[in-house]
């Protein structure tokens, strides 16, 4: 049984960044897939209105430490949308999965702790090849959810 979406009042997605301020958090581990990740991120947020000065990036070592930077900058009350920025490429062991997951949950954690909106752009690949085949896009995606999310948190 389908549902009449002209039933129910919507709201669109929103991507005017507009006078937003934007936290961007980066690993310095994988460098390489992670400066391609903030050239793609960086051209989106400028095409979608966010001005230059009113960024500012922040770099740690890793994806495990992106979430405590991205819990200061949320507490912060400066920011309407942060982005996280990294990759974890898998190894022979089981680091792979616990750097994967920890972050993850640590971001979602701070995320939900303090409503403010966080676009999670940490790849998670097999090999550097695919960091590397993925990280314009997914780094134009994280732009286009932060600015969607700071949108519909200030609607809703």
């Amino acid at each position: 049984m389908g549902t009449n979406k002209d039933n129910f009042s919507e709201l669109d997605p929103a991507y005017q960044g507009k006078g937003m301020k934007i936290g961007i958090v980066m690993s310095r581990f994988n460098r390489d897939i992670c400066e391609g990740l903030l050239s793609a991120c960086e051209a989106e947020l400028l095409r979608l209105g966010v001005a230059r000065k009113d960024v500012l990036l922040v770099n740690v070592p890793g994806a495990l430490e992106h979430p405590l930077a991205l819990q200061e900058l949320a507490l912060s009350e400066k920011y309407d949308a942060l982005i996280a920025l990294g990759a974890v490429v898998r190894g022979d062991t089981y680091h792979f999965e616990v750097v994967s997951n920890e972050s993850a949950r640590g971001i979602m954690n701070v995320q939900l702790k303090t409503g403010v909106p966080i676009a999670n752009a940490i790849l998670t690949v097999d090999t550097e090849e695919q960091g590397h085949k993925r990280m314009a896009e997914k780094g134009r995606d994280a732009a286009r959810a932060a600015i969607e999310m700071a949108n519909l948190l200030k609607r809703l």
